[in-house]
């Protein structure tokens, strides 16, 4: 692997630079996607039956998206239902927007690890071609071992590409979930708040995520 490495060029060394950044985000957003760091356990069984105090306690003490739209929640409670509600669906779009943070990275890195191993791989043919003449009357032995060791550039761009558009797609899809969960969670609190207003219970909430259902 180092021989690899020592002889591959500036691309193999991009591509192993592009690889750690992989991981270190892969790690990174895998942890932070944790159920229980978005919507904690305790105060999502409490959003139901527990006080306006209760709730507030336990948001306050496990801060999360779901406890941040919950403090917001509470602290307007004395705004109408839809001036909440569009309170609470502004901060739920920052909420996905720092869930979504990191993804980015990973797309870009789908995109251009298989290219910079093509890259590579034509750089290192070219010269290799370019002597084919001599070559051929020589040791064809060495000449496969050029074409191989160029070719080694583009696996290895496609060993970088496919985790990382693995987990680009889970992390993407896993984000859908969890704000889905969240506008549910809101939108269930939101009437439990104004349960006795009729006239603003009669206004659909808005939907957290800021989409359509």
């Amino acid at each position: 692997m180092f021989d690899a490495l020592r002889t591959g060029g500036p691309f193999l060394w991009l591509l192993l630079v592009l690889s750690v950044v992989a991981v270190g985000f892969i790690l990174e957003r895998g942890w932070a996607l944790r159920g229980t760091m978005i919507r904690p356990l305790p105060l999502t069984n409490a959003l139901g039956t527990a006080s306006a105090e209760d709730l507030r306690s336990l948001a306050l003490a496990r801060p999360s998206p779901l406890a941040r739209l919950v403090i917001l929640m509470l602290d307007h409670r004395d705004w109408s239902k839809i001036d909440n509600a569009e309170a609470v669906q502004v901060l739920a779009r920052q909420e996905v927007a720092q869930m979504e943070r990191g993804l980015v990275i990973l797309e870009i890195i789908v995109g251009i690890a298989p290219l910079l191993g093509l890259v590579g791989t034509i750089y290192a043919i070219i010269p290799i071609f370019a002597d084919f003449g001599r070559a051929v009357t020589g040791d064809n032995a060495l000449l496969a071992q050029g074409i191989a060791a160029a070719l080694n550039k583009t696996l290895a761009g496609l060993m970088v590409a496919i985790p990382a558009l693995v987990a680009w797609s889970y992390y993407n899809k896993r984000v859908e979930l969890l704000s889905v969960e969240l506008e549910g969670l809101c939108d269930g609190l939101l009437r439990r708040l104004y349960l006795g207003d009729l006239k603003s219970s009669e206004t659909p909430a808005a939907s957290v995520s800021g989409r359509k259902s």
